[in-house]
C-alpha cells in the first residue's frame, strides 16, 4: 500500500455489493497528491459509487481503500475531505448563507470561510436566498460552496457542473485548476467527455470496472482518437463485454 507521501487516494481491489449483485469489480486506483483527475463515463457505470467509497458513506466495500493515509471513512479525515454529492444536499428551507455557517461550525472551520466560499462559487447575490428559491445550477454551486469550507486537502466532486452554463462551467473548472496548483487533490466525475481536456489525468469507467487510467495524451497515442470521446469508444470496442459482465448490466 503507498503512503501519503506518495498517494492522496489509494484503492486496491475495492469490490462493492448492492442489492445482491456486484457494482465495482475489483477497483485499482492511485491518485497523487495535488493532481485534479477526471472519472469519466456513461450515466450508470459505477461512479457515484466509487465516489461514496472514497469519502467513506459506501456500504458493502471490500478491498484496502485510503485516503491521505487513512481508512476511507475514518473521522479524523471530516475535516480534510471535501465531498459534493450529485444531489443538493443542503436544506431548502435555510438561505445559502445559513446553510454555510451550519456546516461550517460543524466542521469547526473559520468565520471567514462562508464568505470565502460564496464569493468562489459566485454566490453573492443569492447569499440570502433559500436554498429551494434557486435554480438548479444555482443549488449545485450552493453544495459545491458547502464542500469547500475548510479548505479540504481532498475534494471529491460527483457531476459539479451539471445544469450549469458554459461559462460558469469554466469558471468552476478555472476553479479547480486554481485548487491543484496550491495542493488540493481532486476527483471530479462527469459524463461530458469534452470536460477531459482540463484533467491533469483521467480514469474512463465501464460498468464498474476502470478501463484507463492515463493523461489524455497518453489515450490519445495508445488509441489513435482525436479526443477522449474516441479514446474511449476505441477501448470499448477493444473490451467487448463478456457473457458474465453483459449478465451483470441486465
Amino acid at each position: 500500500m503507498m503512503n501519503y507521501a506518495d498517494s492522496a487516494i489509494d484503492i486496491r481491489g475495492v469490490r462493492v455489493r448492492r442489492g445482491g449483485q456486484e457494482v465495482l469489480h475489483g477497483i485499482d486506483v492511485s491518485v497523487p497528491p495535488g493532481s485534479l483527475v477526471g472519472l469519466l463515463g456513461p450515466s450508470g457505470c459505477g461512479k457515484s459509487t466509487l465516489m461514496r467509497a472514497i469519502v467513506g458513506v459506501q456500504k458493502s466495500v471490500s478491498g484496502q481503500l485510503t485516503v491521505l493515509g487513512r481508512p476511507a471513512g475514518d473521522p479524523m479525515l471530516r475535516r480534510r475531505v471535501g465531498y459534493m454529492t450529485q444531489s443538493v444536499s443542503l436544506y431548502g428551507d435555510l438561505t445559502v448563507k445559513q446553510n454555510l455557517a451550519y456546516f461550517r461550525a460543524v466542521l469547526g472551520a473559520a468565520r471567514s470561510d462562508v464568505h470565502r466560499v460564496i464569493e468562489a462559487t459566485e454566490l453573492t447575490p443569492q447569499a440570502g436566498q433559500l436554498v429551494s428559491s434557486l435554480s438548479g445550477g444555482q443549488q449545485s454551486r450552493a453544495s459545491l460552496a458547502a464542500a469547500l469550507l475548510g479548505s479540504p486537502e481532498v475534494l471529491v466532486l460527483d457531476e459539479p457542473t451539471v445544469g450549469l452554463d458554459p461559462v460558469l462551467r469554466a469558471q468552476l473548472w478555472g476553479l479547480f485548476r486554481r485548487l491543484a496548483e496550491t495542493g488540493t487533490t481532486i476527483l471530479v466525475s462527469s459524463h461530458v467527455m469534452d470536460e477531459a481536456t482540463r484533467c491533469d489525468r483521467l480514469l474512463l469507467m465501464r460498468d464498474g470496472e476502470i478501463l484507463a487510467d492515463d493523461t489524455l495524451d497518453g489515450l490519445r497515442a495508445a488509441t489513435g482518437a482525436d479526443d477522449a470521446e474516441g479514446a474511449f469508444l476505441t477501448l470499448i470496442a477493444r473490451h467487448p463485454r463478456t457473457a458474465a459482465e453483459q449478465e451483470r448490466a441486465s
